[in-house]
């Protein structure tokens, strides 16, 4: 039984499997695709119950859904916190796990999604996934859009043994899912964006103290991993590219203001004037003092 739903850029079909299908170890119960563009309602209101989506409020599955994002931006929400989500990024939504998402309002975000139960497909997620992980960012694949695509089609008719081949697909998203996690997979423009994504707030924080950690959670990443490619890209770890930008709002103070050694210290967040003479002098040759006399105009006379 197949219930199909076209408005626009949405498609999206809800199936009923039977029981031979449920001992085959995996059942599809809805598949589908959707462009939001910046603006639009979210989600759409045309679900039949059971998929009905309040962003505001949040929900419970009674299925397992591989929901990726291939465009734009947006926020997920567990009992755990809430987190960043964009191009690349697929989320696994787990039965009885409340749960919350939708687009950034003026970006929008289009994504796939497919819906499944089954003790064989269960047996594959507990045995790939610790029970805390559903946030996977893989960057975008060619090959888990095509399954995307191919499951929705299969779906449109609804044959007879389309299950059988839904669940096949669904059974080869995971095992792909797994790989790139495993194998860290993340494409190069996904690299690119955590990358000035963690540079950016940076230096929107330059007179506070980042917590590292906490940053990488924010970026959807693991620290081992943030630590890594960050300075794969920047050619420092991020506490030091962290100190460097401090350092240099520091000589720019220096330089232009009147503002005391003491003073700036404490407006850039170190722990005390000692800590920041020290530091200061060990990364740039100079104390602050001589920096400054070398950096005022008078001295360049």
């Amino acid at each position: 039984m197949d219930e199909t739903t076209k408005i626009s850029e949405i498609k999206f079909h809800y199936l009923i499997p039977n029981k031979t299908d449920l001992q085959y170890g995996c059942g599809v119960n809805v598949v589908g695709s959707q462009v939001v563009v910046p603006g639009e309602e979210y989600p759409a209101s045309n679900h039949p119950n059971g998929y009905v989506f309040d962003p505001a409020r949040g929900r419970m599955l009674n299925e397992y859904q591989l929901l990726y994002i291939v465009k734009g931006r947006g926020t997920l929400t567990t009992e755990q916190g809430q987190y960043q989500v964009s191009k690349g990024t697929m989320i696994l939504l787990r039965p009885g796990k409340w749960h919350t998402y939708s687009p950034t309002p003026d970006v929008g975000w289009s994504e796939y999604y497919i819906g499944f139960t089954g003790d064989a497909a269960e047996r594959a997620i507990k045995a790939l996934f610790a029970d805390d992980e559903q946030i996977f960012n893989i960057g975008l694949s060619r090959e888990l859009i095509d399954l995307y695509q191919r499951a929705i089609e299969v779906a449109a008719v609804d044959r007879p043994a389309a299950q059988q081949m839904l669940a096949g697909i669904v059974m080869h998203m995971i095992g792909i899912v797994n790989f790139m996690a495993r194998n860290e997979s993340l494409s190069t423009d996904r690299l690119d964006q955590i990358v000035e994504q963690a540079k950016s707030i940076m230096q929107e924080h330059v007179t506070q103290n980042i917590d590292l950690e906490a940053l990488a959670t924010q970026l959807n990443i693991s620290y081992s991993w943030f630590r890594k490619i960050f300075r794969d890209y920047t050619g420092h770890p991020p506490a030091k590219y962290f100190m460097e930008i401090k350092l240099r709002h520091a000589q720019y103070l220096l330089a232009n203001t009147r503002e005391s050694i003491k003073e700036i210290a404490f407006a850039l967040s170190f722990k005390s004037t000692e800590h920041f003479y020290t530091t200061f002098k060990r990364v740039t040759g100079y104390t602050p003092n001589t920096y400054r006399r070398m950096s005022t105009p008078e001295q360049k006379k």
